[in-house]
């Protein structure tokens, strides 16, 4: 992570026209985006474009980019937006054809394990979507961007002890959905 002044520097080099001040912020940023993006979609490839489109906006919207937070947490706002406007498309489904089903790999991990953890991990992608907006950024934020509280009170523009508030609720919330998921 870029300390604020560098990150302040980076980013008026970038408004400048600076093309490795975006190189810069991107190699500071990228890996933690791209992470908050697989654990909110599941999917690798889905991450990895919708990382891409976090970029694309956040470079059309630096304008907006008032410097209240780290640009770090900025993004993190812009690939949640990514990812539930992805959501929210409607996509049609493409069935698996035969010639590739049979050209996938085998991971060597028993199916009933693997599938159980994909089934938790799942439920609590689920669980996490389904909370309402400002739990939801903060619980990604926090454990999936690996943001400091701090930092998403800044944000957000509240204080530390009421983003630990709506942590808590989130806690409690995901702990019944997970619970009567289990049921």
């Amino acid at each position: 992570m870029a300390e604020p002044a560098e990150e302040r520097a980076l980013l008026a080099s970038l408004a400048a026209g600076d093309r490795e001040a975006a190189n810069a912020l991107v190699e500071r940023t990228y890996r933690r985006v791209f992470a908050l993006l697989c654990k909110l979609s599941g999917d690798a490839d889905l991450a990895a474009d919708l990382t891409q489109e976090t970029y694309r906006r956040a470079w059309a919207a630096l304008g907006s980019f008032d410097g209240r937070a780290q640009f770090s947490t900025w993004l993190y706002r812009i690939a949640t937006n990514a990812f539930l406007n992805h959501v929210r498309r409607p996509r049609p489904v493409q069935p698996l054809d035969e010639e590739h089903e049979r050209t996938l790999p085998d991971s060597g991990v028993r199916q009933d394990d693997a599938a159980i953890a994909a089934q938790i991990q799942e439920r609590l992608r689920k669980a996490v979507l389904a909370l309402p907006e400002e739990l939801r950024f903060t619980v990604a934020a926090r454990f999936w961007g690996d943001a400091p509280v701090a930092e998403i009170a800044r944000a957000e523009g509240i204080s530390q002890v009421a983003i630990r508030k709506r942590l808590n609720r989130a806690y409690r919330m995901l702990a019944l959905v997970l619970q009567e998921a289990a049921s």
